[in-house]
């Protein structure tokens, strides 16, 4: 079982940063693999952002690749993701997303997720 707690969101202007933080419970927190997705109200939650267990091979959707970085600290049980050059088009609720034996840009296939965090992007 993993328990996931987002923080970091906020109102910030176009071109401007924010660093997204997912804490994590459960001992085993290096065992899965960790995402970032977003969800526009009335929208399908989509992918932003995936890392695999040890760190490497880090996934972005598209829109947000040279813009995004999502990283991880398995001694600390934290899983990040630093926003630049932010667009009025990232902004939506933020979710920190855990899968085991998952490699996918699918949110259906992750087990535990977060309570979402909001990112507004004012023009």
């Amino acid at each position: 079982q993993v328990q996931l707690v987002e923080s970091g969101g906020g109102l910030v202007q176009a071109g401007g940063s924010l660093r997204l933080s997912c804490a994590a419970s459960g001992s085993t927190f290096s065992s899965y693999t960790l995402g970032w997705f977003r969800q526009a109200p009335g929208k399908e939650r989509e992918f932003v952002a995936i890392i695999a267990r040890s760190g490497g091979n880090p996934l972005y959707t598209d829109s947000v690749k040279g813009r995004f970085t999502i990283s991880r600290d398995n001694a600390k049980n934290m899983v990040y993701l630093q926003m630049n050059t932010l667009k009025p088009e990232d902004t939506d609720v933020y979710y920190c997303a855990a899968g085991r034996y998952v490699w996918s840009k699918d949110p259906r296939q992750y087990n535990y997720w977060g309570q979402g965090t909001q990112v507004t992007v004012s023009s």
